[in-house]
């Protein structure tokens, strides 16, 4: 078994169970992609079995801190038979359900989401590419499905040296599919859709948003980066559920036509009509959202339930600053054209903006649009893509409910 031995002080970390080792603390040692090695502290203590990865800052990816643990094939399938049994523990509402979320499940770089009867699955690392026929076995085994789709085509490949590939890895089938959320439906395409298809991170802030709507009764909404339209269904659902579809406006914008117009076919999916016939006016723009929200502030058109969920602006901290900028502004936009006592969902999905400083960027844009206002609630990513008291970059998306103050 090849060895990685630690720098003097370098061991802290996986003595707290920490999964990365980054190259500036390996003293000496190496292997091939994703091999496993025994990572010891400079004194030759053993601390973790680990995934090997040459090309990538984070050089070994651990395994297992015991050192009596075999890493084979059985051991990679009692993970994911055990992360497959954890999701029994929440109450997920829904047939789209993340079942491995890297880290968090003691698989680095592995993530597999479940729609229907077809599992897609992210090799993100060198480690779980090694293992990629034995981890997919273990899945369907644990599942009991037969169906798994690739898409291990997201940048984190490229920093592991790794090319990107897309396709049947086992089983055939539609990759057009429809899943059940809450008290509604979502149609998405496997083969092109975001990540591994959807966002299903977002999935009980989307019902939280149709509550909102249900007890509020919106009569004016805004969805900004609003891909497929998640929120525009989940706020037309909690309308509904109140009797106030009548008169209701609602504009969806994104930079993607072909996302817009799943959006549009969302909502006929969902009996809802957007040409009007239930009451309703529902706008899909094909724009950039900050020229969008200029535009609205200009015409003085206003909204009191506005969400801003924009893409990753920030991958690490090294994109903090840049980022903070651009989540700063389209805050300020929005918050100027947000009704006294109106509602605004705000989102960051990047792992290099901590749920502190996205705090203050949202402070800071409320100062600078003149705006004061509520934090009502902290949203974050629905219980089936946890964060493990090990691992806390795993808290990755952050949400804030902010209701402007009534004037």
């Amino acid at each position: 078994m090849k060895t990685l031995r630690l720098k003097p002080g370098k061991e802290r970390s996986l003595q707290r169970r920490h999964p990365w080792v980054f190259e500036s603390a390996i003293a000496r040692g190496g292997a091939d992609s994703g091999e496993t090695v025994r990572v010891e502290s400079h004194d030759g203590a053993f601390l973790a079995w680990a995934a090997f990865s040459p090309a990538s800052k984070i050089r070994a990816r651990a395994w297992s801190f015991t050192e009596t643990q075999r890493i084979d094939a059985a051991f990679l399938a009692s993970l994911c038979a055990r992360a497959v049994n954890a999701r029994g523990l929440f109450d997920l509402q829904s047939d789209g359900v993340r079942l491995v979320h890297g880290e968090a499940d003691g698989l680095p770089g592995l993530i597999v989401d479940r729609y229907g009867d077809t599992l897609v699955a992210q090799f993100l690392s060198a480690g779980v590419e090694r293992w990629k026929g034995a981890l997919a076995d273990a899945l369907l085994k644990a599942t009991g499905l037969s169906k798994l789709y690739e898409r291990s085509d997201a940048s984190g490949r490229e920093r592991e040296g790794l090319k990107p590939v897309t396709g049947w890895l086992r089983g055939e089938g539609p990759t057009e599919i429809v899943i059940r959320e809450h008290g509604w439906k979502l149609s998405l395409d496997i083969a092109t859709g975001h990540k591994t298809g959807f966002y299903l991170d977002q999935r009980d802030s989307r019902q939280r948003f149709a509550e909102l709507a249900q007890h509020r009764r919106f009569r004016r909404v805004l969805n900004c980066f609003c891909y497929t339209g998640g929120f525009t269904v989940a706020a037309l659902a909690g309308l509904k559920a109140a009797g106030a579809l009548e008169g209701a406006q609602l504009v969806s914008v994104d930079s993607s036509l072909p996302a817009l117009e799943r959006a549009r076919g969302h909502l006929a999916l969902n009996g809802f009509d957007a040409a009007g016939g239930q009451g309703i006016e529902a706008e899909f723009l094909d724009a950039n959202v900050n020229t969008v929200l200029r535009e609205f502030i200009d015409q003085g058109r206003t909204f009191d339930a506005i969400v801003l969920d924009p893409p990753k602006f920030a991958p690490t901290v090294a994109h903090a600053e840049r980022a903070s900028r651009a989540y700063k502004d389209i805050n300020r936009l929005a918050l100027k054209i947000l009704e006294p006592g109106g509602v605004l969902l705000t989102f960051s999905c990047s792992g290099g903006i901590s749920a502190d400083l996205f705090h203050k960027i949202v402070a800071s844009a409320g100062l600078d649009a003149g705006v004061d206002g509520y934090i009502a609630e902290r949203l974050g990513a629905a219980p089936d893509h946890p964060m493990t008291i090990e691992f806390p970059e795993g808290e990755y998306l952050k949400g804030l409910v902010v209701v402007r103050k009534p004037a």
